[in-house]
């Protein structure tokens, strides 16, 4: 089912009901007796869950009732007390709600006019110790070897690593940086190579020469590991000669 956050006429065509309509379900229990008894406290058998397509919080559920006759949240017989009560409730809910959200878009939008044209080091080490703590323990210790930082006996790569960042160079931060979006964004998309595909072009790095040398290198490693089991053992005759 879609709904809408307006009380007004939906455009023709439109299959999302009004917010007249239906009563909204609160997930969140009642702070005082009084709002106990409001019908937006209580669910009913006609309850089911709705889409926001319309309005604030577009795309959030919701679970609603657009039952005309239910007893819970559309009785016959309602002081007009009651309903302003009610009404005023709603109306003060979702005008905080919508402060809020606009409040948070602001400071964002502020914050990002802050940033320089030219990134410091105050930038980096915040990125940086933003995105890290994002990655598994697994991926922090291969960031943190990859940097010759070794875990000490009591101290974890996470805290090793923030360390490192209080003290790195914006060169070493920058590419910290980058390493970390890789690493996380091949963790949460399903073409997990699809990022550093499209890290390597933006850098200009070769796959195809580093993809043929490190296939060299298996094979030398393979043919090594071959002859040392193929090699005979001197016998003990041999031995003795030698000696």
């Amino acid at each position: 089912m879609q709904i809408s956050t307006a009380y007004g006429q939906q455009p023709e065509g439109s299959k999302a009901v009004t917010r007249s309509k239906y009563v909204e379900i609160r997930p969140d229990k009642p702070d005082t007796p009084e709002k106990a008894k409001w019908p937006e406290f209580k669910t009913c058998r006609y309850t089911t869950d709705a889409i926001v397509s319309d309005g604030i919080d577009k795309g959030e559920l919701r679970k609603v009732c657009t039952q005309a006759d239910c007893p819970i949240h559309h009785p016959k017989k309602q002081s007009s007390k009651a309903d302003a009560s009610f009404k005023a409730e709603q109306d003060k809910s979702r005008r905080e709600q919508a402060l809020a959200n606009a409040t948070g878009i602001r400071v964002l939008q502020t914050i990002v006019a802050a940033v320089p044209v030219r990134l410091m080091k105050r930038d980096f080490i915040f990125i940086a110790e933003q995105m890290l703590p994002l990655l598994d323990d697994k991926r922090q210790e291969m960031v943190a070897r990859s940097r010759g930082i070794k875990s000490k006996e009591g101290e974890s790569a996470p805290k090793l690593l923030s360390a490192f960042v209080r003290k790195a160079d914006e060169s070493a931060l920058g590419r910290l940086i980058v390493e970390a979006v890789i690493l996380l964004s091949a963790r949460t998309q399903s073409d997990g190579g699809k990022v550093l595909r499209a890290a390597a072009q933006a850098y200009k790095v070769d796959t195809d020469a580093i993809a043929f040398k490190v296939k060299q290198e298996f094979t030398a490693k393979e043919k090594a590991r071959s002859q040392k089991r193929i090699e005979p053992k001197p016998t003990a005759k041999a031995l003795k000669k030698t000696a």
